[in-house]
């Protein structure tokens, strides 16, 4: 595992990332040029802001993305800055977007997201169950 070192921090903050077109529309995620489009849009943005995409999967009706995010971003600023930015590209690069989307919002505005890390659950609890409090070897007066 890989973890990533801020400004007085040490971390891994990795998830799992869904979404999907809004009203689920497939037409235009469905042709390889649309999905290729659509990777480099997203990996350019999660590149301009510290994110890293260790895995991208563009399906014909919804997106997956595996993105390690930098402990000073939200969950939330991750997802409007891969849906802002890869919308805005979109409609730059294919102006065809505007037939089916006239508002420039290809997105939904539905996401899930799971954290996802090396360790599961239980073995972080008996972790933590497991620590000794801190004991002073000498008396404080």
């Amino acid at each position: 595992m890989n973890l990533v070192s801020g400004s007085y921090s040490l971390g891994h903050s990795l998830y799992h990332f869904e979404w999907c077109p809004k009203y689920r529309y497939t037409t235009y995620l469905s042709t390889k040029r649309i999905k290729k489009l659509c990777e480099e849009a997203l990996r350019g943005a999660a590149g301009r802001h510290g994110m890293k995409i260790l895995e991208l999967s563009v399906m014909s009706d919804h997106v997956h993305a595996i993105v390690s995010i930098p402990s000073t971003l939200s969950v939330s600023k991750a997802f409007n800055l891969l849906k802002g930015a890869s919308s805005h590209e979109l409609f730059e690069r294919q102006p065809k977007f505007r037939l089916r989307y006239p508002r420039e919002e290809p997105w939904s505005s539905g996401k899930f997201y799971r954290s996802v890390g090396n360790a599961d659950l239980e073995t972080l609890r008996n972790y933590v169950r497991g620590q000794v409090p801190y004991q002073a070897t000498f008396e404080c007066f």
